[in-house]
C-alpha cells in the first residue's frame, strides 16, 4: 500500500485487439501450431499475451495517464524485491542521464522470434543514420565483426523489471522502428514480445552509457532472480536478504556476463565480475554459436 496518489485508467480496446493489417485466421493457425510445440514456444497459444505485448511495445507510453510523466518503473504482480532501495531510481536515472535500465538479461526462445532479426536488419539497412554512436549493438550479435549482418544471439533485457525514460519510446526514431515491426505482424504470426523489441531498440538507438543494470537491487519473478554478490556491501549489513548463489546472472542462459564484458565502465559491477568464473562468458558464446 502507499500514501501516494494512485491513478487507474482503461486501455483503449483497439490497442488490445488485432490491428487491421493482421490476418486473424493466419494468426490463429500459428497459435495452434505453437501450442502443439509448447516446450519450445512458451505462451505460444496465448492470444491475450500478444495483445499486451503489442501494447507494451507501442502504446503504453502514450496513454493519457502517462503523458504527464517522463519516467516509469514497471512493476508486475507477484514479484519480490530483495534489497532496501534507499534512493530514488528516477532521480538516479535523470542525474546520470540514463534512458533504459534492467535487472535480468537472458536469451529468448528462438522459436518465438524466427523472423524478428531479419525484420530489424531491414529497418537498419534502410535507416543507418538512426543507429547511435557507441551503441550496444554488440550485445545482440553472434559475430560482432559482421555488424548488423550478423545473426542475432537471442540476448535481451527482461522487461518485467525495467525503469525507463518514456521520451525515448515517444521519439521519432522509436516510432518508426515500432511501426516497421508492427507492419510485419510478427507479434501475432510468431510471438515477438516487448522484451526483445525494447532491448533491440535500446541497444541500437541509445548510447551504451545510457543503459543501466540495477546490480544493487535484488529481484525475483518466477523463475529467475538477481541477487547482488558483494557480501560486505549488501548482505553483512542486512540491506539484502537473498542468496547470492541463487542468482540467474550465473546461469549459462544468462546474458549478464556478455553485458558486463561490453560495459566494464560500470563500476557497480566490478566486484561481481571479479567473483565470477570467466567460463560464464565462454558458455554464452558456446550456446549461441
Amino acid at each position: 500500500m502507499t500514501r501516494s496518489q494512485v491513478f487507474f485508467g482503461l486501455i483503449p480496446p483497439r490497442q488490445l485487439s488485432y490491428p487491421s493489417h493482421v490476418d486473424r485466421r493466419r494468426a490463429t493457425r500459428v497459435q495452434k501450431t505453437m501450442d502443439n510445440d509448447s516446450q519450445k514456444s512458451r505462451h505460444g497459444d496465448n492470444q491475450s499475451r500478444r495483445h499486451i505485448s503489442r501494447f507494451h511495445s507501442g502504446f503504453f507510453f502514450r496513454h493519457p495517464l502517462m503523458l504527464k510523466f517522463n519516467y516509469y518503473w514497471r512493476v508486475e504482480p507477484g514479484i519480490q524485491y530483495y534489497c532496501d532501495v534507499d534512493y530514488d531510481p528516477f532521480v538516479f536515472m535523470e542525474e546520470n542521464k540514463k534512458v533504459y535500465s534492467f535487472s535480468v538479461s537472458l536469451m529468448e526462445y528462438q522459436s518465438t522470434i524466427p523472423s524478428l532479426w531479419k525484420t530489424v536488419q531491414g529497418f537498419v539497412r534502410a535507416n543507418p543514420d538512426l543507429l547511435a554512436a557507441n551503441s550496444s549493438i554488440d550485445f545482440l550479435l553472434k559475430d560482432p565483426s559482421q555488424g548488423i549482418e550478423s545473426d542475432y544471439n537471442l540476448c535481451h533485457f527482461w522487461s518485467n523489471f525495467e525503469v525507463g525514460d518514456m521520451r525515448f519510446w515517444r521519439s521519432t526514431t522509436y516510432a518508426k522502428f515500432f511501426a516497421h515491426l508492427d507492419r510485419a505482424g510478427g507479434i501475432y504470426y510468431e510471438r515477438w514480445a516487448e522484451g526483445p523489441i525494447h532491448s533491440i531498440a535500446a541497444a541500437l538507438f541509445l548510447r551504451r552509457e545510457q543503459i543501466h543494470q540495477w546490480d544493487d537491487i535484488g529481484y525475483f519473478q518466477t523463475p529467475f532472480s538477481h541477487c547482488p554478490s558483494d557480501y560486505e556491501r549488501f548482505h553483512s549489513n542486512g540491506k539484502c536478504f537473498c542468496d547470492p548463489f541463487e542468482n540467474f546472472d550465473q546461469d549459462p542462459y544468462s546474458c549478464a556476463p556478455l553485458w558486463w564484458e561490453l560495459d566494464r565502465s560500470v563500476t557497480s559491477h566490478s566486484s561481481l565480475i571479479a567473483g565470477l568464473n570467466h567460463s560464464l562468458y565462454t558458455n554464452i558464446n558456446q550456446f549461441i554459436m
